[in-house]
């Protein structure tokens, strides 16, 4: 028996979600954008099955609705949803990025709802960027509330699962409390270097100096500023309490720091490796990220052409690549960043077998 899905909201998200649940040739994916030109298109790239007229019938005939729109955008379609003539085993679901404010909304709706969050992203957007690979591997966070069953959530589990994401089950103050960590408050941080730097008018070089290492450790800063925006007010108490600690954590460094004593110096810097060394270096995490491959390469001319050939000739696809160093006579690092670890550990194979360089990952 075929299974219709309704995905509101056509981006990269949207879209790609889209294209996973094709997999499954017992799904019907009807997809809806507030734009009429998203949604055509999204039609005549056979990202989805059918494009209805209106959002109302489409609902109507949805066993799963998954709105792939902002948290904003979200919350008042959910509002919406009281007046939709729905199905009476519906399953209501998001793609929201935060998920306390999401989860309340759902306790005025009169058919389930259970929250979701895949973490997955790309940098490109819109629909055309749409990858039905985008998932895999990736966490995808359910949400469920209070009136959600085993039943239900094995239905939606089951759905998602040709996504080829890891699906984890959290509340929705789990959920949020993690991800201030770990993505949103980085990003204000982020964003606070910037300013920094920006306010640094004595010695104007400093911004040369910057398009190394400071411009990667900065990287997240160039993300969507609205969509930032509402993330930070959505999660409001959650980043503040993270920001709070780290002010803590900060002014005990500046002591430290003013008493200048190697010792407690150096096991600040040690202990701060020892638990970065440990981090995942595969998979997905809760924000958007590349896999960089370093690569030690001489300063002569057309060794870089020469690498990215080898990666064509492999059809491997590069995200990004940028050099770090480069000085006559000197190694310079060549960072290549790919969507996967996967076209990572191909790019470096390529690369150990075809050239005498160095290759390692960070």
């Amino acid at each position: 028996m075929t299974k219709h899905i309704l995905i509101i909201g056509l981006g990269l998200i949207g879209g790609s979600l889209a294209k996973a649940l094709q997999r499954n040739r017992d799904v019907h994916v009807a997809g809806y954008d507030s734009s009429a030109l998203t949604s055509r298109k999204a039609f005549k790239m056979g990202i989805i099955h059918s494009s209805p007229p209106s959002l109302e019938q489409a609902a109507s005939e949805a066993d799963v609705i998954i709105f792939a729109t902002p948290v904003g955008a979200t919350i008042k379609l959910m509002e919406q949803s009281k007046y939709w003539k729905l199905k009476d085993d519906v399953i209501l679901t998001d793609t929201g990025s935060t998920k306390t404010q999401i989860m309340e909304a759902s306790k005025k709706l009169n058919h389930l709802f259970i929250g979701g969050h895949p973490m997955a992203g790309s940098h490109k957007s819109g629909v055309e960027a749409a990858k039905e690979v985008l998932f895999e591997n990736a966490f995808y966070i359910l949400t469920p509330n209070h009136q959600t069953d085993e039943k239900h959530m094995q239905c939606l589990t089951n759905l998602l699962a040709v996504t080829k994401a890891k699906i984890k089950v959290l509340t929705a103050e789990e959920h949020d409390h993690m991800t201030a960590i770990v993505s949103h408050f980085p990003h204000l941080i982020a964003a606070s270097l910037v300013h920094q730097l920006d306010h640094e008018e004595k010695f104007p070089f400093t911004r040369q100096l910057a398009a190394g290492g400071f411009r990667d450790t900065t990287r997240i800063a160039s993300a969507n500023p609205e969509m930032w925006r509402d993330i930070t007010t959505q999660n409001n108490v959650m980043i503040v309490q993270q920001l709070e600690n780290w002010m803590e954590q900060m002014e005990e460094l500046k002591q430290m720091l003013q008493k200048n004593d190697p010792e407690p110096i150096q096991e600040y810097f040690t202990h701060a490796k020892m638990v970065r060394d440990k981090l995942p270096i595969s998979g997905h995490g809760a924000m958007f990220s590349v896999f960089d491959l370093y690569i030690d390469i001489p300063d002569v001319p057309g060794v870089i052409s020469e690498l990215t050939g080898y990666l064509a000739e492999e059809q491997i696809s590069i995200v990004n690549l940028r050099i770090l160093e480069t000085r006559e006579d000197v190694f310079g690092i060549l960072i290549i960043s790919f969507q996967t670890t996967e076209d990572r550990a191909r790019a470096q194979k390529c690369i150990s077998t075809r050239t005498i360089y160095d290759t390692y990952i960070s």
